[in-house]
């Protein structure tokens, strides 16, 4: 992750320079579309064939299994930033996901706190960072990790940092888990992967707004004010009563 961001960094001291018609949402549009256009050739190279045979090998019902097992670490801090953006029942609704899920669900291959009406909540420390009224920042298309922005960029690397499986041990336990986790989550994009392939004339505009209007609504839950074309950053969240 440190090298991905360092390339970042670098690729963007070099392509800071804009057309006057470019998005103000996205200043590095050039540079943005280099790496899109070589996530892509990887992911066709690599990923798209690597998942297809992945989920032409595993039943459905295995696959389900695999990321119920992987959701179930992500709902530990998942609980975390529902604290920290004052959402505490949801985060205590979380952790106790986490602790039905990880016992009576059998480390979490079976989604038991769903069936006894637990939701299943999506936050990350991007999400807190807007919540805590922190502005978007530039879009950015990450290396290999595909659409994102400065201020959500931040938040990954914090999530990876923190994430419950680094703790797994030894390393040759950990990384291979890592790779299964990849790949289960390209294969549960295939689908989609092949509508944006037919519906979208231009995939990179596509993909940058889809990206950018879905985080704004994830920030306000689902309820998003409205907001000026000119307007770069989104202005805080309403406190949480």
């Amino acid at each position: 992750m440190r090298r991905v961001f360092l390339l970042l960094a670098v690729l963007a001291a070099s392509g800071c320079a804009t057309s006057p018609d470019a998005d103000p949402r996205d200043p590095l549009e050039p540079m943005n579309r280099a790496l899109f256009n070589f996530n892509d050739a990887f992911d066709e190279a690599i990923g798209t064939p690597v998942a297809k045979g992945y989920r032409a090998v595993l039943h459905q019902e295995i696959r389900t299994r695999i990321s119920n097992f992987f959701s179930n670490l992500g709902d530990v801090f998942i609980g975390v930033n529902n604290i920290l953006q004052g959402k505490f029942q949801d985060g205590v609704e979380d952790w106790a996901r986490v602790a039905f899920n990880s016992t009576i669900g059998l480390a979490g291959i079976h989604d038991v706190a769903s069936e006894m009406g637990l939701e299943k909540h999506d936050e990350d420390f991007g999400q807190t960072f807007g919540h805590w009224g922190i502005g978007s920042g530039p879009y950015l298309v990450l290396p290999f990790l595909g659409p994102s922005t400065l201020r959500d960029g931040t938040g990954l690397a914090l999530d990876f940092y923190a994430d419950p499986m680094n703790e797994f041990s030894p390393s040759e336990v950990r990384d291979p888990l890592w790779v299964v986790r990849l790949i289960n989550r390209r294969a549960d994009l295939l689908d989609a992967s092949s509508l944006l392939e037919q519906a979208a004339l231009d995939r990179y505009i596509f993909l940058r707004d889809a990206y950018l209007q879905r985080r704004r609504s994830q920030i306000y839950d689902g309820s998003p004010p409205r907001q000026r074309d000119e307007e770069v950053n989104e202005p805080p969240p309403p406190a949480v009563k």
